[in-house]
């Protein structure tokens, strides 16, 4: 039986990668709030 996380970072990336975020409106909320890191 598989297992249900199985880690894969280009996936990872197109998803909550810095670029994926920039569309939406997180990273400037994150920026904000001072956040240390924006997005994975």
């Amino acid at each position: 039986m598989k297992r249900t996380y199985q880690p894969n970072n280009k996936k990872m990336k197109r998803h909550l990668g810095f670029f994926a975020r920039k569309k939406g409106n997180v990273i400037n909320s994150r920026r904000k709030k001072g956040r240390k890191t924006l997005s994975k």
